[in-house]
């Protein structure tokens, strides 16, 4: 059976696209050395689409509508611009309600864009563009440490990583946040009030890494304008020992906190980079292994969510577990010493 890949290592080779949500113009070139905030590609893109109904205005067939419209697909028009004219002895006309451009005629119908917004795409990481994807966007490739998350509010940043955790289970709030840590990314424990997030803003701090967040505190996370990457989970949970030792032992390096949502189809997750400086580049890592005796991996599903362990061993065919349900799975041995039978559904491999 294949297992996903939970990414945390120490030094590895990294390449990540960074693409545009709609066409628009790449400003990188190849060979380009980019920062994590630079902005590498931008597009422009309506906010809202308009209807205009030429043939039920005037009454008329689609066919006789058609005739009477006075724009064509593509055009870029200014607010009161003619778009149709039925004429007669009482000439009557419709107008552009506000500037945009055409993106439909027929029917009997024009349908517009209108509100103009800018969209720009940065980097994210810190590293060399090794391709142009024309109109979209780029691949950036770089070296360092590398660690992945679950969730995050879609905000991108980068700066020095101080940590203020020191145990596992450590709690972050508002009283440890002081003006020392302004631009700083933030290596915290577990958020379970609105006031910490809102300190952190208020410094402001360039990324908060955390363990774990309470669940109701989502749409505060998602007004801060500093990316929130959330290592283990929502709920109080602690940060796993693998994610842990790496951050840990690179606090004060420059870090990259890449919030950006979870996508199990595409395989983008959050994450954070370190880059570090390599005299030869490293492999790149795996995205799929197939389970083995002897993996380290991480729990994905309570009561153990988050933990690390071994899989000693790795049960032949189907295994019934406590709810009934049968089920592929492993005997894994936990950190603390525990062994217990989890589906493999449940498990990710630490690599």
């Amino acid at each position: 059976m294949l297992a996903p890949i939970y990414h945390v290592l120490p030094l590895t080779t990294i390449v990540r696209e960074r693409i545009l949500p709609v066409a628009g113009k790449v400003l990188a070139h190849v060979d380009q050395r980019v920062n994590s905030t630079d902005v590498v590609a931008e597009a422009n893109f309506a906010r809202e689409h308009v209807l205009i109904d030429v043939a039920r205005t005037f009454n008329v067939s689609a066919r006789v509508a058609d005739r009477m419209i006075k724009v064509n697909q593509n055009d870029r028009v200014t607010q009161g611009a003619l778009v149709a004219d039925a004429g007669g002895l009482i000439p009557r006309s419709i107008r552009a309600p506000r500037a945009g451009r055409v993106m439909v005629v027929g029917g009997g119908q024009v349908l517009m864009e209108v509100g103009d917004a800018r969209i720009e795409l940065r980097a994210g990481l810190p590293g060399v563009v090794t391709k142009v994807i024309p109109e979209l966007g780029v691949a950036i490739r770089t070296a360092g440490a590398l660690v992945q998350g679950v969730w995050g509010n879609g905000r991108i940043d980068g700066g020095l990583m101080t940590s203020l955790i020191e145990k596992q289970d450590d709690v972050l709030n508002a009283d440890r946040l002081d003006v020392s840590l302004r631009g700083s990314v933030i290596l915290g424990g577990h958020v379970r009030d609105a006031d910490t997030l809102r300190a952190a803003a208020e410094l402001p701090v360039r990324g908060l890494i955390l363990s774990s967040l309470y669940s109701p505190l989502l749409q505060t996370a998602y007004q801060m304008k500093y990316p929130i990457l959330v290592l283990d989970g929502f709920g109080s949970l602690p940060m796993n020992s693998a994610a842990f030792k790496l951050l840990t032992t690179n606090n004060k390096r420059e870090a990259t906190v890449n919030a950006e949502h979870f996508d199990r189809y595409s395989g983008n997750r959050p994450e954070v980079i370190i880059p570090l400086p390599v005299s030869a580049e490293p492999a790149e890592p795996d995205d799929f292994f197939h389970f083995a005796s002897g993996q380290t991996v991480r729990m994905r599903r309570p009561p153990h969510a988050g933990m690390i362990g071994t899989i000693s061993t790795l049960r032949p065919g189907l295994t019934t577990l406590p709810s009934g349900l049968r089920a592929p799975a492993a005997d894994v041995k936990l950190e603390n010493g525990e062994t217990v039978v989890a589906p493999l559904i449940n498990l990710e491999v630490v690599g």
